[in-house]
């Protein structure tokens, strides 16, 4: 269930030195660096709805893709082709499957991210030198929102809180963002995946 609310939704803030007369980066700004953020990877400490705690590493290839990899288990969250993929040791099921397009995860693997879009964006604002954006589907506000957090100096993502249409909050703070990586396509296909667990 926690990781299903990690897919279909996916607050703690990292509180960092403000300038004293901190401003919000602007959306333009955010956009822009979000269309360019192509690729990247990432550690990441996740927090639940139910206050419990997990880490993990991240892979980020936009548009469509991420991989969410759980320490300690095979626990794997993948997005790609339009789905998300739950893979779960616990599950006597293979893989559960949910489209992308219900989870506000897809707002920020879009192909095209544009914040100026009428109604996508329910919050804007300077908080404690970090600039918080609010995001969601304007066609499908039901399906949750995707709150994130991006540093200053340089404009960096670094993490996002997301709130399903259940109501339940899952935060996932990022660790070490690199972008530009080079990423195999093999760590997004859902087929391979499935393919090599029932070896």
């Amino acid at each position: 269930m926690i990781l299903r609310r990690l897919a279909l939704a996916p607050v703690l803030l990292l509180v960092l030195s403000a300038p004293a007369l901190a401003e919000k980066a602007p959306l333009a700004m955010i956009s822009a660096y979000l269309n360019g953020l192509k690729s990247a990877e990432a550690g990441f400490t996740q927090i639940n709805a139910d206050g419990s705690r997990s880490t993990g590493h991240l892979y980020l290839q936009r548009p469509g893709k991420m991989r969410f990899e759980y320490d300690h288990n095979e626990a794997l969250v993948l997005a790609s082709a339009g789905t998300v993929a739950i893979f779960d040791p616990k599950s006597n099921q293979m893989a559960e499957q949910y489209p992308l397009k219900r989870t506000p995860l897809n707002l920020i693997l879009a192909p095209k991210i544009d914040l100026a879009q009428a109604r996508m964006v329910v919050g804007h604002e300077e908080e404690n030198g970090d600039t918080v954006v609010v995001v969601q589907d304007p066609e499908h506000p039901e399906y949750g929102t995707i709150r994130l957090i991006f540093s200053a100096s340089p404009l960096q993502l670094t993490q996002w809180v997301i709130t399903d249409e259940s109501g339940a909050r899952t935060a996932v703070i990022l660790n070490g963002l690199k972008p530009g990586v080079t990423i195999g396509a093999s760590k997004f296909s859902i087929t391979q995946e499935t393919q090599r667990r029932r070896q």
